[in-house]
């Protein structure tokens, strides 16, 4: 019997920002667990890039040393997976990117997922008066400092059933390959959150350094939709394997 608890990783998650691009499916299948299949919205297939906020983190119970507070930004595929009658929605990383050490290191030990430490930075306005919120998340490349910025506009409103806002946001299953192929499942707790639109957004930097040429080429054209999500706190269960 395992002495380590349940949860993994016990976080808040703010101010995401959401990128997301309709990709061919033949370009995503290489990242597709085995047991998994790609999940669609209105006939599409998907990737987000998004950026966020980590406050209060610890992992196993224990707060991050002097690391309880930064940014991530990930690049994410749409999957699910069925179990019964029971569809599970949740989500492949293709890559993830902290200034953490320690949590690049618990994550690829425990999941193997794609975590990588890179330099960091974030800068959050939130709403005043008339000015929206903005959420920027900035990440040295070797060509320098690459960056993901959405401003909201209006009111944030809790995703409605079956909106493409819910599609890209509530996604309580996460999935990875074990080092020997099979495949991962943990779930990712957290209650629903508010999202606002943008009213714009920015990526600038070389997505295909990080990401290949083929998604990066995705990258670099307008994404089909963005918004900001407000957050909350969450809880990541430790994995179990699903498939061999």
């Amino acid at each position: 019997m395992s002495i380590l608890p349940e949860v993994f990783l016990t976080a808040e998650w703010c101010y995401l920002a959401l990128l997301n691009y309709r990709v061919n499916p033949d370009l995503l299948a290489q990242h597709v667990p085995a047991g998994t299949e790609l999940d669609e919205w209105r006939g599409g297939t998907y990737v987000s890039l998004v950026g966020f906020h980590f406050r209060n983190t610890s992992i196993f119970g224990i707060p991050v040393p002097l690391h309880q507070a930064f940014e991530e930004v990930n690049l994410r595929v749409y999957v699910r997976r069925r179990v019964g009658a029971e569809l599970r929605h949740g989500v492949r990383f293709i890559k993830e990117m902290v200034p953490v050490p320690a949590v690049t290191a618990a994550a690829r030990l425990s999941f193997n997922e794609p975590y990588e430490t890179r330099v960091m930075r974030h800068r959050i306005e939130a709403p005043h008066g008339s000015s929206p919120l903005m959420a920027e998340y900035s990440w040295q490349q070797k060509g320098g400092w690459s960056k993901l910025m959405v401003i909201g506009k209006g009111q944030a409103e809790y995703a409605a059933p079956g909106s493409e806002e819910e599609f890209f946001t509530d996604r309580p299953w996460g999935y990875g390959t074990h080092r020997d192929g099979g495949t991962i499942e943990y779930r990712v707790e957290h209650p629903r959150w508010r999202v606002w639109q943008a009213e714009s957004h920015l990526l600038e930097g070389q997505p295909a350094e990080l990401f290949g040429p083929a998604l990066g080429e995705i990258l670099e054209r307008p994404p089909v939709s963005a918004f900001l999500a407000d957050g909350s706190s969450v809880k990541v269960h430790l994995p179990n394997r699903v498939s061999s």
